[in-house]
């Protein structure tokens, strides 16, 4: 991943790529059914933070998660110490539930819709119509990243929202399965356990 140290002029910041990435596989950890896959995931963040001198832990604010990335040396053994916090705006907060503002939607679907249009690139019509239609689902019913997808909302996808929304072709029926897969192959991650009726 490429990092850009100078989002808010200094070498101390994170980047947005750095932010983003923490919040996806924080989001990933969390809706992951499989404890060995959470822990991977967190491991990832944690260690993709620590290169930075940061690191990450979940505030409950009124029943909703927030992600709190700020900098490492604010602690001693776990616990966050005032005297040490030298400037607030290096911390960054990221609400981890619901659908956000709509600044962040369109971030979201242009994510998704960049998806799309690469796995129509690289493996033709049948399979780039399909990840569209994923995108349309994922933006319209979850406002959230392909990649974020639980199992459970795959299937939902897979036999609900493909079936009845999307006007398949027999080709893309027949392929989208297939189709699932080069879309996670495409952001290098393993596709959710989900289940076709």
């Amino acid at each position: 991943m490429s990092v850009d140290n100078d989002r808010n002029g200094g070498d101390d910041e994170l980047s947005d790529a750095v932010v983003e990435e923490a919040e996806r596989l924080t989001r990933l950890e969390r809706t992951a059914t499989d404890d060995n896959e959470r822990r991977a995931r967190r491991r990832r963040r944690d260690a993709l933070l620590e290169e930075y001198g940061f690191t990450a832990r979940i505030r409950e604010d009124d029943g909703d998660a927030v992600l709190v990335v700020h900098p490492e040396e604010w602690h001693e053994d776990g616990v966050v110490h005032p005297d040490r916090i030298d400037d607030l705006s290096r911390a960054v907060e990221v609400a981890l539930e619901g659908t956000g503002d709509p600044d962040d939607w369109d971030a979201v679907d242009a994510h998704n819709r960049e998806l799309a249009a690469r796995v129509r690139e690289r493996y033709g019509e049948v399979h780039g119509e399909n990840a569209a239609a994923l995108a349309d689902f994922v933006g319209n019913h979850y406002a959230k990243r392909i990649d974020s997808l639980t199992g459970p909302e795959l299937s939902e996808f897979l036999t609900e929202y493909f079936v009845r929304n999307a006007w398949p072709s027999r080709a893309q029926r027949d392929a989208v399965e297939e189709s699932i897969e080069l879309v996670y192959e495409e952001v290098d991650e393993p596709v959710p356990e989900f289940r076709v009726r």
